[in-house]
């Protein structure tokens, strides 16, 4: 498959069985995870900071979902924050 015209990998079979799996071993709320918003902030970090940052991001972004309750509500305002953040970058550094 080749990527789209916005520059977005296809997310194929492979990747939601793993995300699958994943919900399933860790006891994750299945709706809690959207996978194309997720792969938004790891394009987001990667673009607007490196792409060092992606794991890094998805790491912290993760932790303060938990911290924040782990609903989908919390991963949006993380998600949202992070957003602005990296919007904001190159005036910050």
């Amino acid at each position: 498959m080749s990527p789209d015209p916005s520059g977005h990998q296809p997310v194929g079979p492979e990747l939601h069985r793993w995300v699958a799996l994943l919900v399933e071993e860790f006891d994750v709320s299945a709706d809690a995870v959207d996978v194309d918003a997720v792969l938004d902030l790891a394009r987001e970090a990667a673009q607007a900071v490196s792409r060092p940052a992606v794991p890094l991001t998805g790491f912290l972004a993760g932790y303060a979902v938990a911290r924040a309750g782990g609903d989908r509500a919390a991963f949006d305002r993380v998600a949202a924050r992070i957003g602005e953040l990296a919007a904001h970058w190159d005036q910050t550094a």
